[in-house]
């Protein structure tokens, strides 16, 4: 419980969904498919939209997917020195329930947490905690492959963070920066 008079600072949610990934082979399993060159390339323009738009986040947590991994590579160098970068198993096909379970456990020191995952997980996250925002009415109709969403969430503690909890600050898809 706060204390009557302070103010709860605001921390961030990420959220980036990996780029187009590529299904020319169709021997690999899931996990191991990488991006397609359209992935690639959306990836690249995510990372610059990062960098204009200073988006530095404290702490990355990563699906071990083949295709989110080489998203992370893309945007890496946007992130700025002081992120710490976790690979995390249950990333991988998660859904919205335990997308929040992870997000709950992160550090209390981490004010941005960007979390690189998978749909449906993702969008349904977003939906399930941004109860307002501009860019709602976008987000529930589609949340496209390397698309990035932010989340404004005023909660002291990630541990205590509960769906319709943020405000939705932003939503960008590759082909609107393009």
């Amino acid at each position: 419980m706060r204390a009557a008079g302070t103010v709860a600072r605001m921390r961030k949610l990420i959220l980036l969904r990996h780029g187009k990934s590529s299904w020319s082979d169709s021997s690999l399993p899931d996990v191991d498919r990488p991006l397609a060159p359209r992935g690639e390339r959306a990836a690249r323009v995510i990372a610059e939209y990062m960098r204009l738009n200073s988006v530095r986040p404290a702490l990355v947590l990563c699906s071990p997917s083949l295709r989110t991994r080489q998203t992370l590579q893309a945007i890496e160098p946007s992130l700025g020195s002081s992120c710490s970068i976790d690979l995390v198993d249950e990333l991988y096909a998660a859904s919205q329930e335990e997308l929040l379970e992870l997000i709950r456990t992160a550090p209390e020191s981490a004010d941005s947490v960007l979390m690189i995952g998978h749909n449906p997980g993702l969008q349904d996250l977003a939906l399930a905690l941004a109860t307002r925002g501009a860019e709602l009415p976008r987000l529930r109709e589609k949340f496209p492959t390397a698309a990035l969403a932010t989340i404004g969430v005023g909660r002291d503690r990630w541990a205590a963070l509960e769906p319709g909890d943020g405000v939705l600050l932003d939503f960008v898809v590759p082909r609107q920066l393009a």
